[in-house]
């Protein structure tokens, strides 16, 4: 047998293969990692903004993202104090607000925590400690507040964002950006008609608990969302998700003590 038809010889040219290709792979994540980082933080900025009523994207564009949301800052609230961390407090746990991203640090037994099953109603499992809120004031005061929100749905967990006005008790807008729904039922949430449905609509009843559902049929009042048709779990999984979100072992407590008595 020819030495080079040997095994020898081919397992020699297979590893060598390897080792390149690894060697090719690798540099390419490290090349294209920055721009990996700058292209999610674009989508996020973005979504924050269509939740706002900041951004539309047959109107505005990548090149307009930055500029619209530097109207915004951007804050860390310990979600489980509802108190908003200090620069020194996020020096300490080495986090900075402008590119922390909580989800990529759920499965961090140090940054995160498992919810408990009574607790859970939006059946996410885990949470960050530290969750992310972002502000928009003007000369009279506090003008929007948007808050990330997630929640099981049919086939997965739904992400999204909130957006309510200076109140604290007034929808603003709605606006999700990662799902696993089915297309023409669950994933009419990212329709633009049912997202209109949002705007204006009450979040806390006179008792202080959350009035704002997603109910079956029509929804009327100042609180009812309609369901959407033939999506019964996925609207019940937005109902629950609003509920846990916007209540007091969610974003209620910081919610209260943002807006004041």
């Amino acid at each position: 047998m020819s030495s080079k038809n040997s095994i020898k010889s081919t397992l020699i040219v297979a590893f060598c293969l390897c080792v390149v290709c690894s060697i090719i792979v690798s540099g390419t994540a490290v090349v294209l990692k920055p721009r990996q980082d700058a292209n999610r933080i674009l989508d996020r900025n973005k979504n924050i903004l269509a939740a706002a009523g900041l951004y539309d994207s047959a109107v505005n564009s990548d090149s307009d993202v930055d500029s619209l949301f530097a109207q915004f800052t951007t804050r860390i609230v310990d979600i489980n104090s509802g108190e908003l961390l200090s620069e020194t407090e996020l020096e300490n746990l080495g986090l900075d607000a402008g590119s922390y991203d909580q989800r990529l640090i759920m499965n961090d037994p140090e940054l995160s925590e498992a919810i408990s099953s009574e607790q859970d109603q939006a059946n996410v499992k885990r949470r960050a400690l530290y969750q992310t809120i972002y502000f928009v004031e003007d000369d009279s005061g506090l003008e929007t507040i948007v808050l990330p929100i997630s929640g099981y749905g049919l086939w997965g967990i739904l992400y999204g964002y909130i957006a309510l006005e200076g109140d604290a008790n007034t929808v603003k807008g709605l606006a999700y950006y990662e799902l696993k729904e089915t297309p023409g039922l669950g994933a009419e949430v990212r329709n633009p008609r049912w997202t209109a449905l949002w705007p204006g609509k009450k979040v806390y009843s006179d008792d202080g608990s959350v009035g704002l559902a997603v109910v079956k049929g029509a929804g009327t009042g100042d609180y009812e969302i309609d369901g959407l048709s033939g999506a019964t779990l996925t609207s019940r999984g937005v109902d629950d998700m609003v509920k846990y979100w916007l209540g007091d072992d969610g974003f209620g407590p910081v919610l209260k003590s943002v807006v004041g008595p």
